[in-house]
């Protein structure tokens, strides 16, 4: 299964430092991790959310095993292509062990 994730410049530079291979542990303040169905709302999120805010946007995609993302139920959060999956903050690390591949950069969007 395709996800993508927005993120931000902090973020990227753990993804990276992690080989492309993981997604850093979640804040205090961030109960879940969302990764995105539709790579369409993820851009949405990164230029229009990622960028006001931290002057830098990133679109990232990455395969996750099918079945096991199937445990996490899609919750739709808007529209008909805002939909996401809620990994519980405590499951990212088992959640980083189903991905297949290297997570990939698609899209960088960043202020004028």
């Amino acid at each position: 299964m395709l996800l993508y994730c927005p993120i931000d410049q902090q973020e990227l530079d753990l993804i990276a430092a992690a080989n492309w291979l993981a997604f850093p542990p979640r804040l205090p303040e961030q109960p879940f991790f969302y990764p995105v169905l539709h790579a369409a709302y993820a851009t949405q999120i990164a230029r229009d959310g990622n960028v006001p805010y931290y002057g830098i946007g990133y679109v990232v995609r990455f395969a996750v095993e099918a079945d096991y993302a199937a445990t996490f139920p899609v919750q739709n959060v808007g529209g008909p292509d805002q939909e996401q999956l809620w990994v519980p903050a405590a499951e990212l690390a088992d959640f980083n062990q189903h991905l297949l591949g290297q997570i990939e950069v698609v899209a960088v969007f960043s202020a004028p």
